[in-house]
């Protein structure tokens, strides 16, 4: 018998990962546990839309989330953004993934709370749910829009919390709530130019790393 939809899912987390810390990692875990069959790749972006240009290089960004990841098999890294000389726009990404799959696999993309409030700001932002899912992840404390364009788009389309039904190929709002880990990339890449330690706020692995390549400005040990 061949796999359903949901567990042949594939669950894109995208970003700059520069650097990638425990908060990102924390969320590709419980998105792991809440899907155990589906695949969870890692997305680092080439050009990032609305952000400055990263401090790490791709090749180092990488290389970073591949000793992040070490041990979790259901992670993954997706290197397609990185193959694209254009800024990456997420609905050019899932008419891609949607080319190589089919129509029938189940695509989610996975985007924070405040990212879902930017979404009129994204290329194309109201033909997402034509080719994916959305999952949201909602730290405590966030509540979801009631007014304006956002609001009005998700009026028409039903949320649910992970797990609550079945997943489907694309169409869905799913939400989940993960702990609060209050950790940003920009407060670690801060700490780093001003000469204090950010381990422990990501894999020794990684922190090793970008002290070897003078990530940021940091300092061999």
């Amino acid at each position: 018998m061949g796999k359903s939809v949901a567990e042949s899912a594939i669950v894109l987390l995208g970003g700059t990962f520069d650097p990638v810390h425990n908060g990102h990692l924390r969320v590709a875990m419980e998105l792991a546990d809440a899907l155990p069959e589906a695949q969870i790749r890692l997305l680092p972006c080439q050009q990032p839309v609305h952000k400055a240009a990263t401090g790490a290089d791709q090749h180092q960004r990488v290389a970073m989330l591949q000793l992040a990841i070490v041990g979790e098999p259901q992670l993954l890294i997706d290197q397609q953004e990185l193959q694209r000389q254009t800024p990456s726009y997420t609905v050019l990404t899932l008419e891609a993934m949607r080319q190589q799959v089919g129509n029938e696999r189940s695509l989610c993309w996975v985007i924070g709370m405040d990212s879902l409030l930017s979404l009129p700001r994204w290329h194309r932002w109201q033909e997402l749910l034509e080719l994916a899912n959305l999952i949201v992840v909602a730290r405590p404390g966030w509540e979801w829009p009631s007014q304006g364009e956002v609001a009005e788009w998700l009026h028409g389309c039903a949320v649910h919390d992970m797990g609550a039904v079945p997943l489907a190929a694309h169409g869905q709002v799913l939400r989940l709530t993960v702990p609060t880990l209050d950790i940003s990339a920009t407060y670690i890449r801060n700490l780093i130019r001003l000469r204090r330690s950010a381990r422990f706020l990501l894999p020794d692995a990684v922190w090793s790393y970008l002290q070897q390549q003078r990530l940021y400005g940091a300092e061999p040990m």
